[in-house]
């Protein structure tokens, strides 16, 4: 890779990122705007995907709204990503959970993992 790309990109990595994986139930605190102000607004649910690497990593969310599943993706280096809480450590034995989404109620839970 050019070295003037990899220097652009190294300088927009966060110093601290946050460390959950695959199965975790997270709370996301993104930066909403709203014409000329700003809010956080908190989004709660499963980490069913993460993809990519350096500042290209994503991850995706996913929770149930009402009984219509919402998922969201989100950039893990993005200035609108304040922070990204571990509510609960999921035991998963998948990259991708994408089975989730065929599921509703109990079956759609992750087993916990105590650490």
């Amino acid at each position: 890779m050019n070295e003037i790309i990899k220097a652009i990109e190294d300088e927009q990595l966060k110093a601290e990122v946050p460390a959950f994986e695959v199965g975790d139930t997270v709370r996301v605190h993104g930066k909403i705007k709203e014409g000329n102000r700003e809010r956080i607004q908190v989004f709660e649910g499963t980490v069913i995907k993460m993809q990519g690497g350096s500042n290209r990593a994503t991850f995706t969310v996913r929770k149930n709204s009402n009984g219509v599943g919402v998922e969201k993706t989100w950039p893990i280096h993005s200035p609108n990503v304040e922070k990204v809480e571990v509510v609960r450590h999921g035991k998963v034995r998948r990259a991708k959970l994408f089975y989730l989404r065929d599921r509703i109620g109990k079956s759609a839970k992750v087993k916990e993992v105590l650490r």
